[in-house]
C-alpha cells in the first residue's frame, strides 16, 4: 500500500457531502453587495426582484429536474422540517386518522409520527420488513385494506443500511385503498432519476447537503391535490406556508447541487458503484464471517452506501475511534443519532446481531480506489494483527 495517499479519508457521505466548488460559487454570487443579495419579500426595488426572481428560477428549475410543477415544490430548512411538515399536514389538514411506517425509518419520520399520535390521538402502526429488509408489501396491503384514513410514511432508500423501496409500487397500493404517501428521498433525491408524474406521492422530502449542496436547505414536493396549513407563521412566504426570509443562499446552492448531479448521473454511478462493489470484493476476500446488512444487488440497494457486520471482536466498541485514528473516517450509523447511547434503531430494526461491530460505508463522486484499498487495509489490520 503506498504511504503518500491522502489523509484524511471520508467515508461518511451518507451523513453529509462537501459543497461542489461550482456550487460554492453560484452561493457566493448571492452574498455580497456586488452580487444579488436582496431578501426576495423586498418588491419595491430590483434587489429585491432579482432575489425572488433567482428563487423561483431556483424552484422551477427542481422542478423541472422531478417532473412537476413548481407550485409544488416548498423550501425549508432540510429534510427534518419537511418530513414534520407532511406528517403534520397529513394528519391536521387531510384527515388522517392512522400513519403506517416502519421500525427502520429515520428518526425524523418515527418521533415526528410518534409526536402525531400522542397529540392527536393519532393510530400508530409498523409495517414488517422482508429478510432482504425491503417492506413487506402483502403487510402493508392488510393493514391498508382496513381501518380509518391512513398516512403511509416510507422512506426510499434507507440512510444506514441502504436497502431500496419499491415506492412506485407502494405509491399504487396507496392509491388503491385511498391512503397518503409520504417518502422521504434524503438518500436517492439526485442520485436516482424521479418523475413525479409517474410516482403517486403526495408528499416527498429532500435535502441539499445530500448531494453537495449547502447545509440547512431543502424541499418539500406536495402534490397540488393536496392541501396545507403552515407549520411556521409570520410572513406569507412559500404561499403563506413557510413564514420567513427565504434562504437564497441555501436555495439557488441546492438548484446549482441539483443540476450538477442530474448532468452527469450514469457516470457518477458506474463510478461509485464499482468502488462498492470492489470494496464488498475485498472484504469477502480477507473476512470469512462478513455479513453486508440489507440487499446489496443493484436493484435494491444504494450504490452510495455499504454497512458491513463484522466478526465478533474485543475491539468493537474501539472500532471507529481507532480508524479514525488511522484517518478514515466513517460511521456505525445514523450521524442524526450519533450523539445517543443507544444502538441503531435501524439494525434493531431488521433484527441485526448486534453483538457484531457495524459499519456504514458510504462513498461519493470524489471517493477513489486508492482509499477504498487503504481503508480494507487498515480494517483488516484492526482485526487480523491487533493494531
Amino acid at each position: 500500500m503506498s504511504t503518500d495517499i491522502n489523509l484524511p479519508i471520508y467515508l461518511d457521505y451518507a451523513s453529509t457531502t462537501p459543497v461542489d466548488p461550482r456550487v460554492a460559487k453560484k452561493i457566493s454570487d448571492h452574498l455580497t453587495l456586488d452580487g444579488n443579495f436582496g431578501n426576495p419579500a423586498s418588491r419595491s426595488h430590483k434587489f429585491g426582484w432579482k432575489a425572488e426572481e433567482a428563487v423561483e428560477e431556483a424552484r422551477s428549475h427542481v422542478a423541472n429536474l422531478v417532473g412537476c410543477d413548481p407550485r409544488e415544490i416548498v423550501w425549508t430548512s432540510g429534510a427534518t422540517e419537511a418530513d414534520n411538515l407532511a406528517l403534520r399536514s397529513a394528519v391536521k389538514d387531510l384527515g388522517c386518522e392512522r400513519i403506517i411506517t416502519s421500525p427502520a425509518e429515520h428518526s425524523a419520520v418515527i418521533a415526528s409520527a410518534e409526536k402525531m399520535s400522542s397529540l392527536f390521538d393519532v393510530e400508530l402502526t409498523l409495517v414488517r420488513h422482508l429478510e432482504d429488509a425491503t417492506v413487506d408489501l402483502a403487510h402493508l396491503e392488510e393493514l391498508l385494506s382496513e381501518g380509518p384514513k391512513t398516512l403511509v410514511s416510507l422512506m426510499h432508500a434507507n440512510n444506514e443500511i441502504g436497502t431500496i423501496q419499491d415506492i412506485k409500487v407502494i405509491g399504487e397500493l396507496c392509491k388503491e385503498y385511498n391512503a397518503i404517501f409520504h417518502s422521504d428521498t434524503v438518500q436517492t433525491m439526485a442520485h436516482f432519476p424521479f418523475d413525479m408524474q409517474k410516482l403517486n406521492v403526495d408528499f416527498m422530502a429532500a435535502s441539499a447537503h445530500k448531494f453537495h449542496g449547502p447545509k440547512g436547505i431543502g424541499f418539500l414536493y406536495t402534490n397540488s391535490k393536496t392541501s396545507m396549513v403552515p407549520l411556521i407563521h409570520g410572513g406569507a412566504q412559500e404561499r403563506g406556508l413557510r413564514g420567513g426570509t427565504e434562504n437564497i443562499y441555501g436555495i439557488v446552492g441546492l438548484s446549482k447541487a441539483m443540476d450538477l448531479a442530474y448532468s452527469d448521473l450514469i457516470e457518477h454511478q458506474k463510478h461509485v458503484e464499482g468502488l462498492k462493489n470492489h470494496m464488498i470484493r475485498e472484504f469477502e476476500k480477507h473476512f470469512e464471517t462478513i455479513e453486508f446488512h440489507g440487499e446489496i444487488s443493484k436493484e435494491k440497494s444504494l450504490y452510495t452506501v455499504l454497512n458491513v457486520c463484522f466478526p465478533r471482536t474485543d475491539k468493537a466498541s474501539m472500532l471507529l475511534f481507532t480508524l479514525d485514528l488511522k484517518g478514515i473516517a466513517v460511521s456505525g450509523g445514523s450521524a442524526c443519532s450519533s450523539g445517543s447511547n443507544k444502538g441503531s434503531h435501524v439494525l434493531e430494526g431488521i433484527e441485526a446481531d448486534m453483538t457484531r461491530p457495524n459499519v456504514r460505508f458510504s462513498f461519493s463522486r470524489y471517493t477513489t480506489k486508492e482509499e477504498i484499498d487503504y481503508t480494507v487495509e487498515m480494517v483488516v489490520n484492526i482485526f487480523k494483527h491487533n493494531l
